[in-house]
């Protein structure tokens, strides 16, 4: 399934004018920082174009929130990538640094981590600039859906690792995908993006809560549809058009079309519920203030539908024709040239 695949979406969302300056000031620090090591990892790394993805999914952000959102950005892609298949017990090392990335947040800000290394050092800094500002409960709640998206993809490296990647059926394939994309924490960075919060009574409303949920299954199920060249030269078998073409027995196309109308009935169901939207805040009596800010986490979850989409048709990141350095990498089964996991 080639990677420009088009989908319909009903709405634009802009894009930062604090692109270029963010960008060039988001790449220093991550070669400042050791998140990249090699040149070749950082070719590879500038061809994804991490900076362009927070321009289109947090456009309000300030100058200087952009280059904290974009060097955050940065720290979970990166760890996607060191797992290697041809090491399984790298899997241990990746649960390990899982779990300090999990305690960063609910330890005081600024704490070293106990298992050091590029990306854990990076994200004790990237999260005391998240965390300024923003209240305990959004602070709890970020840490939350961060922790179950790291949680997932260490249960995703594990069943790599004993060669059961391949083993889901589609209706476990679908729940798993939700937590390993990482919308839910994504989204809730959208508030940090403009210094606002969502109403507590609105953000635990079940329209909100399946929105949010909707996102994160059309946000997955398009990065599958994009990335899965990619992933078929890698051997990842966490891949919606794989698990359909195993599970219904039916051609890679047949496959990549039914991929395309589930992701397509997410979207539609989105959209059924975001018109609702009103009539939520009514039943809740919130007022107009509180009404703006449930609109502006609206435009949240809009911003990494849409914003998210127009990064993956151009990225270097789902590229099907890889070369050098990067190429070798990813037939081994790594999808890093780097190594971030030690000192």
């Amino acid at each position: 399934m080639p990677q420009d695949v088009l989908f319909d979406i009903p709405f634009d969302t802009p894009v930062s004018p604090h692109l270029e300056y963010a960008r060039e000031r988001h790449l220093r620090w991550v070669w400042e920082r050791g998140l990249v090591r090699s040149e070749a990892g950082f070719e590879e790394y500038r061809s994804w174009d991490l900076s362009e993805a927070a321009a289109r999914t947090y456009p309000h952000a300030s100058a200087d929130d952009m280059v904290v959102l974009m060097n955050w950005f940065s720290l979970a892609f990166l760890f996607d990538d060191q797992f290697d298949a041809g090491r399984p017990d790298r899997a241990e090392r990746i649960a390990e640094v899982a779990r300090e990335l999990i305690a960063t947040p609910l330890r005081p800000a600024g704490t070293p981590p106990r298992v050091v290394c590029p990306i854990t050092l990076a994200w004790v800094e990237v999260w005391a600039g998240l965390a300024e500002g923003m209240s305990l409960t959004w602070q709890t709640r970020f840490a939350a859906s961060w922790g179950r998206f790291l949680v997932a993809h260490c249960e995703e490296v594990d069943l790599a690792a004993r060669g059961l990647e391949g083993t889901l059926g589609l209706a476990a394939y679908t729940g798993f995908r939700r937590r390993t994309v990482g919308i839910h924490h994504s989204i809730d960075a959208g508030e940090r993006s403009r210094r606002f919060e969502v109403p507590p009574a609105a953000m635990a409303h079940p329209l909100m809560e399946r929105m949010r949920d909707l996102a994160a299954d059309t946000i997955g199920f398009m990065n599958d549809i994009h990335s899965f060249e990619r992933e078929r030269r890698r051997g990842d078998g966490h891949n919606l058009i794989a698990v359909l073409h195993r599970e219904l027995g039916c051609s890679w196309q047949e496959a990549a079309e039914e991929a395309y109308r589930m992701t397509a009935g997410c979207l539609d169901e989105y959209m059924e519920l975001e018109a609702r939207v009103p009539v939520m805040c009514e039943e809740l009596g919130l007022d107009a203030g509180q009404r703006e800010r449930v609109w502006m986490g609206v435009e949240a979850i809009r911003g990494w539908i849409n914003g998210n989409y127009e990064w993956a048709l151009t990225t270097g990141r789902y590229a099907a024709a890889k070369e050098g350095p990067v190429a070798t990498a990813e037939l081994a089964g790594r999808g890093s040239v780097d190594d971030l996991l030690t000192v």
